[in-house]
């Protein structure tokens, strides 16, 4: 039983190896006869072998990185795999942290909302957009108010106008169920 817990564990360990590495094929793993070699410093070196490619790069104590596998003789380079790889994390880390998810701010009112209230509103949505969000703006209706659905559309469009000078409006006043909603967008958004 031992030994069955163990190989399932190398079967495991070894599977998680092989998910970490980034789909090159390094070093011995390269095994076409002719390969189109990069030295370290982005000079061609032209075409030779696989083993006398890999030979080089051990000279130079670097790695072997097979670069574009579908080229006709494939491609390789001649570089520190170990620097490579931390070089691209950095770069995806920092495109990560100069993306701005952009939120989807929603308020909601009534047909029958008073003039403060309205304008209260106004301004939330005046300081969502300004942090650059988008803002839904919906309209419920109860009862007796889905006949009198022009007076939340008629709401709708004046909310718009009261946000012209920070917003544009992405989408039309629509009615959907006992909802009416439409889009504005920052006017600053690229």
């Amino acid at each position: 039983m031992c030994g069955c817990l163990a190989s399932a564990f190398l079967f495991v360990y070894l599977e998680v190896l092989t998910i970490a590495k980034l789909d090159h094929q390094l070093n011995e793993e390269i095994r076409d006869k002719e390969i189109r070699l990069i030295g370290a410093d982005g000079a061609q070196l032209g075409i030779v072998s696989a083993a006398a490619a890999n030979a080089m790069a051990e000279e130079q104590g670097m790695d072997l990185v097979k670069i574009s596998p579908n080229a006709v003789p494939p491609v390789c380079k001649i570089m520190d795999y170990s620097k490579f790889c931390y070089d691209q994390k950095k770069r995806e880390k920092d495109a990560r942290k100069n993306q701005k998810v952009v939120e989807v701010k929603e308020i909601r009112m009534s047909p029958s909302i008073d003039t403060n209230d309205f304008n209260t509103k106004v301004k939330a949505a005046q300081k969502f957009l300004a942090d650059g969000n988008r803002v839904k703006v919906s309209v419920r209706f109860r009862g007796r108010e889905m006949a009198h659905t022009n007076l939340g559309e008629k709401l709708l469009v004046d909310f718009a106008a009261a946000c012209t000078d920070v917003a544009s409006m992405e989408k039309n006043p629509k009615l959907e169920g006992r909802f009416m909603a439409m889009f504005l967008t920052p006017k600053n958004s690229k």
